[in-house]
């Protein structure tokens, strides 16, 4: 898993309540198995009109908004079922760190353990950055993980929250594979000492 420390990126806006993985990546598109692929049909109902061309309605789909990296939205992102597919989406579109006023708690793990930052921002501080994002075109954040620190084109800096654990797992890189393999060496002598091949 890509770590994560620092990341400077575009913010888009989704200005939308309960947005469920079913939004995130509609079923149609669950038949893969790789984690590759998906970015194209990322909100694939919401971006695309009947016959496949964007729809211009769709705010992500404004030009100004092309290679965002960090999604702006509001209550409950990732609602629904436990598809981990969506990060996936997320993240092969090109997303790094999403801030949100809440998220539904399986999406929220399957963030951390895809290489996305989830971060929980009070929604008066959501609001105030969707203002400020369609107000200026190019709208930027840096997000400091590390110092748990997220940073405005004015210079302006806010704290955010995180789990001290979760933290250190995505300034690592550590999936749950990634942690087990921590303890290579006993696994392998445990195995040895067993006679397990």
């Amino acid at each position: 898993m890509r770590p994560f420390t620092t990341h400077t990126g575009i913010v888009a806006p989704l200005d939308a309540l309960n947005v469920d993985t079913d939004q995130i990546i509609p079923k149609q598109f669950l038949k893969r198995i790789e984690r590759t692929g998906y970015g194209d049909v990322l909100f694939f109902d919401w971006r695309y009109q009947a016959d496949g061309s964007p729809d211009p309605e769709f705010e992500m789909n404004a030009p100004r908004y092309e290679g965002a990296s960090i999604l702006l939205t509001k209550d409950n992102f990732g609602c629904g079922s436990s598809r981990e597919h969506a990060p996936w989406a997320l993240s092969d579109y090109g997303i790094r760190a999403i801030l949100a006023t809440s998220y539904a708690d399986i999406f929220y793990n399957n963030c951390f353990n895809n290489g996305l930052l989830p971060i929980t921002l009070d929604a008066a501080t959501i609001q105030g950055l969707l203002d400020e994002t369609r107000a200026q075109e190019g709208y930027t954040l840096h997000v400091d993980l590390p110092a748990q620190t997220i940073t405005k084109p004015d210079g302006a800096t806010f704290a955010f929250e995180i789990d001290g654990f979760k933290k250190e797992c995505l300034l690592n890189g550590w999936d749950q594979i990634g942690l087990t393999l921590r303890h290579e060496d006993r696994i392998t002598k445990y195995e040895a000492a067993r006679g397990i091949a």
